[in-house]
C-alpha cells in the first residue's frame, strides 16, 4: 500500500486552485484552473495534494442533492488487488461506501469510511493494453 495523495473536496474550485498554486506555490499537474480536479506536487516530490469539486465526488458516491454535503476530504491509498483488499478490510469491520468500480479507463476505486466518517479512497491502477 502507498499513500498517493490527500484530496480536498471543495465548493469554490477556482479560489482554492489559486490558493494552492499561487499563494502556496505548489505545481499543478494539468492547469485545470476551473476543475473539477487538479493534483498539486510539492517541490520536494513527496505525496501530493489534490482538489476535487465536492459535487463531482457526491455524484460518484450517489449523494447528490441541491447542495453537495458531507465529505470535505479524503485520503487516497494505492493498493494492488482492489477486490481482495476490500474483502479483507470489510471482513475486519471496514464500512464499504462505494465500489469497487471503474473511475477511469486506467483506474478502479473503492471508498471506505473510517469510524469518524472520514472517506478513504482505495485506488488500483490498471495496465493499459495497446
Amino acid at each position: 500500500m502507498e499513500l498517493a495523495q490527500v484530496r480536498l473536496l471543495v465548493t469554490d474550485f477556482s479560489r482554492c486552485y489559486q490558493c494552492y498554486a499561487e499563494v502556496l506555490g505548489l505545481e499543478p499537474q494539468s492547469g485545470a484552473v476551473n476543475g473539477p480536479y487538479e493534483k498539486f506536487s510539492p517541490a520536494t516530490g513527496s505525496v501530493g495534494i489534490a482538489l476535487q469539486d465536492r459535487a463531482m465526488m457526491a455524484g460518484i458516491l450517489g449523494e447528490l442533492g441541491e447542495e453537495p454535503v458531507g465529505h470535505r476530504s479524503l485520503v487516497v491509498l494505492r493498493v494492488d488487488g482492489l477486490d481482495a483488499y476490500c474483502e479483507q478490510a470489510t471482513s475486519r469491520g471496514a464500512e464499504l461506501v462505494h465500489g469497487p468500480a471503474p473511475m477511469t479507463d486506467r483506474m478502479r476505486v473503492a471508498h471506505l469510511g473510517d469510524p469518524e466518517g472520514n472517506l478513504i479512497e482505495l485506488q488500483e491502477w490498471l495496465l493499459l493494453r495497446p
